[in-house]
């Protein structure tokens, strides 16, 4: 499929085909959000940690005799029921990440790219490059309409990225760094030329 190449200063620089199979297949919103789920979970810490019985600190002496006292049998002061005792079945210090197959990883960034050309939001850009002033780039978006943008480039100008750190609402990635919860998580995806062809052979 045909799409207009833009420019940064809202002009056109031609056409470019955009491959069927990674831009217009039919968006599947159960793969999205599965990698989404799986994208979080790898970023969850899991540093939460909770002391068990074994770790609190006190004595290990029995605190009376089993018997004879009127009391319930206790064995340790350390026991979940008393206030300085350990917590029962607490978080420990664990990696929430899984797997996911690649091929539904891969389906998931094809549902993203086409879902963002099926709504009008997909961009094609000639090049995203600024000379690393955040004011002027930020003219430039504002003239363009973008309030929350993902600007994804196959190698990523170094004076743009500079220029974009500090615009809220606007991120730079490279192809290889291109994944559907950032692309979702924008209203518009503007992609450079040079990153339509890395996103050809990422997903070749």
């Amino acid at each position: 499929m045909q799409i207009e190449i833009r420019t940064l200063d809202n002009g056109t620089a031609g056409t470019i085909e955009l491959p069927e199979a990674i831009f217009g297949a039919t968006p599947r919103t159960d793969i999205m959000a599965r990698v989404v789920h799986w994208q979080m979970a790898k970023r969850r810490a899991g540093t939460h940690k909770t002391k068990g019985m074994g770790e609190v600190q006190g004595t290990t002496k029995k605190p009376y005799k089993q018997k004879g006292t009127g009391n319930a049998r206790q064995g340790s002061l350390r026991a979940p029921q008393f206030r300085t005792g350990g917590v029962v079945h607490g978080p420990v210090v664990r990696s929430h990440g899984y797997d996911l197959p690649k091929k539904v990883r891969r389906l998931g960034l094809i549902s993203a790219l086409s879902q963002k050309l099926a709504e009008g939001k997909l961009v094609v850009l000639d090049a995203a490059t600024a000379d690393g002033r955040t004011k002027a780039l930020a003219q430039r978006l504002k003239a363009l309409g973008w309030s929350s943008a993902l600007i994804i480039d196959h190698a990523v100008d170094v004076s743009f990225l500079r220029a974009s750190r500090n615009i809220l609402g606007i991120d730079v990635l490279p192809t290889i760094g291109a994944n559907v919860h950032d692309i979702l998580a924008h209203d518009v995806l503007a992609v450079t030329a040079a990153g339509v062809a890395g996103l050809k052979e990422r997903l070749a």
